[in-house]
């Protein structure tokens, strides 16, 4: 039994936590969004391009509402399977197999649009904005984008060009990547009218 005023644990003891049943493979940087309490329960989540679905796990255990596109025909049925035994009322056409600039997906019906290591997968420039103004018209106005992709910034001379944007990394992977001034422009043209020129 328990006495008031005494610790229920020594100082520095240890609780094995296995967080890798409770949170799944999930990206740290949308892990970081879920603890600072930008995304919350209750908000529809869109997740452009899940590849192996490593932020879904956690979503759909957890309860939220879920869809997603991603252009790979081949993730879709192993998507819609983990959705079906994680969280079964979510239709299977929460999950399409689409490329993101053609999406299916209503205008403004994400609360929360997870791009997570999918944009420096464009071809070239215009791609790139597709791409971008396709996860952007998903989203509700005042809503969360969430985006990491490949830069320059800070390894400008370790990265070999292609062609345009498009680069030769030092790990040997080609990426399209974006440098500061670029992510100024968009993020002002989106904030300022919702789309790109």
């Amino acid at each position: 039994m328990h006495r008031v005023g005494t610790p229920l644990l020594e100082p520095n003891a240890f609780i094995p936590v296995d967080l890798r049943a409770q949170f799944g493979d999930i990206d740290i940087y949308p892990f970081d969004q879920l603890l600072r309490g930008r995304i919350r329960p209750g908000m529809r989540i869109f997740d452009a391009g899940w590849g192996e679905g490593r932020n879904l796990g956690y979503l759909l255990r957890a309860g939220y509402d879920v869809s997603g596109a991603d252009a790979d025909a081949d993730s879709i049925t192993s998507i819609r399977r983990m959705a079906a035994a994680l969280a079964p009322h979510l239709p299977a056409g929460n999950f399409r197999s689409e490329q993101l600039e053609r999406t299916t997906f209503p205008d403004s019906s994400a609360a929360v649009v997870l791009s997570s290591a999918v944009l420096h997968f464009a071809q070239n420039d215009a791609h790139f904005d597709a791409m971008l103004q396709g996860m952007w018209r998903i989203l509700k106005p005042e809503g969360l984008f969430f985006c990491r992709l490949a830069s320059s910034i800070g390894m400008k001379h370790q990265v070999e060009p292609i062609s345009g944007r498009r680069c030769r990394l030092p790990d040997g992977s080609e990426r399209y990547l974006v440098d500061e001034q670029l992510l100024l422009e968009k993020t002002d043209a989106l904030g300022r009218n919702g789309s790109i020129p």
